[in-house]
């Protein structure tokens, strides 16, 4: 039994009792209308996949129903009948949403097959919509986890931005949430409905890099065939986003250079100038500023992307938001492997906190998804962890290579430890204590005993706590 809900508006008692019935023969849930007003109290009350409605009616005629149906029921598609059909009232109809017109009479095959063609195209919507309210809520800022200090003020400068057509250039070592954050602008921006396309400069040479980003023409090189459409013509209306821009090569650089200028280029081999609507995101681990210095950088693009720069901090400067992070892959991969693991062990959590993570938030979730996979009990512990990980760790911990005293020896990455919380936090020392797991007074005992003192530009903010 199909569970599609349809349901059928007519002021003739026999051609709605007809359509009902046949439609009911084909398995569908049908209810039945002989006036708008009716109707609409229907769709208030209830979800209908389909409307199948006739044009002539009095008070609320078809048009009006569909204007209706279209603001406060998107989801559910409609298709108009009419005994006068016109080409212009046909056209009409599918401007403002309906997704078939069909003249009377009516043939029983005929509206079967609609019907059947309208139900598929409404399950394609719904789905359309689902994905994008996926997207939505993975890409929104509500959703990026990260309280530190500094990705709180980043945060908050991206939503200022992303709504602009401004170039941003985002820097950071690789695996802190570059390509994340790219698509979170875009996908909080007006061209989110357009595309977002990533390139990624590094992982190509040098002459295949220039087709792939401006496209080709037919006989351009060895081997081009036919013309091919580039990553430029692709997104326009969107977003392009470039990572790894610092290993374009100088001749590249010079036509990207005037790409994001004028945003205009010509395809390789081509001599016909295009022009596209874009927004770019450019993206890179090394210092831009040092390669311009080195001469492998040009000054005047490093200049043009340098617009809006946005830097991402290494997971090892956000040691606060180690245990956020944590618990989110935990989550996730324990519901996508099955497992009820609901939270580490204490040892486990300090092993996160004390381990330097180069590959940073991408090795992170690596080594939480590894440990889910392996895990036996129902909380996560430092054996579940690569060697790797326990062995950074404990290497955290040695302040020296010859014996101490236990707690001599321990003072170091004591201090270190609370050193870069009270960074993480931007030196809210109640925040602070709390992810410390002590309270504000021994906080304060620590810091003075470590010599830690908050530096000039937090005085104001922690004077107010």
């Amino acid at each position: 039994m199909a569970e599609e809900r349809i349901l059928v508006v007519d002021d003739d008692a026999l051609i709605l009792e007809s359509i009902s019935e046949l439609l009911r023969l084909e398995g569908y849930q049908v209810e039945a209308a002989s006036v708008p007003e009716q109707a609409l109290k229907l769709l208030e009350d209830g979800k209908y996949n389909l409307l199948l409605t006739d044009v002539n009616m009095p008070n609320v005629n078809g048009f009006e129903l569909l204007k209706l149906v279209k603001r406060k029921h998107p989801e559910t598609v409609v298709v108009l009948i009419t005994g006068y059909g016109t080409i212009e009232n046909a056209v009409e109809a599918i401007k403002m949403g309906a997704v078939h017109y069909v003249t009377k009479p009516i043939i029983d095959d005929e509206i079967k097959l609609i019907v059947a063609r309208s139900l598929q195209q409404q399950k394609l919507v719904t789905e359309n919509r689902s994905l994008r309210e996926q997207l939505d809520m993975r890409f929104s800022f509500d959703n990026i986890i990260g309280q530190d200090y500094k990705m709180r003020k980043l945060f908050d400068l991206v939503k200022a931005i992303s709504d602009t057509d401004t170039t941003i250039l985002i820097t950071g070592e690789s695996g802190t949430g570059k390509t994340l954050l790219a698509r979170a602008v875009h996908h909080n921006s007006s061209r989110r409905a357009g595309p977002f396309v990533e390139v990624n400069c590094g992982a190509l040479p040098d002459t295949l890099l220039e087709s792939e980003l401006f496209g080709h023409v037919k006989g351009a090189f060895t081997g081009a065939i036919a013309d091919k459409q580039g990553k430029f013509e692709a997104a326009d209306g969107g977003t392009i986003f470039l990572d790894e821009i610092s290993t374009a090569s100088p001749a590249l650089q010079v036509k990207l250079l005037r790409a994001l200028q004028d945003a205009t280029f010509e395809k390789v081999g081509g001599n016909k100038t295009q022009k596209v609507d874009i927004r770019f995101i450019l993206a890179t681990n090394k210092d831009l500023q040092k390669e311009v210095q080195a001469g492998t950088f040009r000054e005047d693009l490093y200049y043009r992307v340098h617009v809006m720069p946005l830097h991402l901090a290494p997971l090892r400067e956000r040691v606060g938001d180690i245990d956020l992070l944590a618990g989110h892959f935990l989550r996730v991969y324990s519901s996508r492997l099955g497992k009820n693991i609901p939270d580490f062990t204490e040892q486990a959590k300090i092993t996160l906190r004390n381990y330097h993570w180069p590959g940073n938030v991408r090795e992170l979730e690596n080594t939480i998804e590894r440990a889910v996979i392996l895990a036996q009990g129902n909380l996560i512990d430092v054996e579940d962890f690569s060697k790797q990980v326990q062995g950074g760790a404990e290497g955290a911990g040695e302040a020296t290579t010859h014996i101490l005293p236990l707690k001599k020896a321990l003072e170091e990455p004591e201090r270190r430890i609370i050193e870069r919380t009270l960074e993480s936090c931007g030196w809210n020392r109640q925040s602070a204590a709390s992810l410390l797991k002590i309270n504000r007074t021994t906080l304060y005992m620590k810091m003075k005993k470590y010599g830690l003192e908050v530096p000039p530009e937090f005085q104001e903010a922690a004077e107010q706590e």
